[in-house]
């Protein structure tokens, strides 16, 4: 599974801002970006696939982001 879930730092502690199904001491891989930067990163692929809404760039751009790793 994978899945962008968004969060807050508060006191030194990343506190997610909606729910997840994880089991009691799993482990997962945690990707940090500003909502700025991500916004930036986006406004750089309007035009270049066609007609993509936002939440189609954001999953191809999770996609290739996991195939590095």
């Amino acid at each position: 599974m994978f899945r962008v879930v968004k969060a807050r730092y508060e006191k030194g502690v990343l506190k997610l801002l909606e729910p997840v199904e994880l089991r009691e001491g799993e482990e997962v891989v945690v990707r940090l970006e500003t909502y700025e930067d991500r916004v930036r990163r986006l406004r750089k692929y309007r035009g270049v696939l066609g007609k993509a809404s936002k939440e189609e760039i954001e999953e191809l751009l999770l996609e290739a982001e996991f195939e590095r790793l």
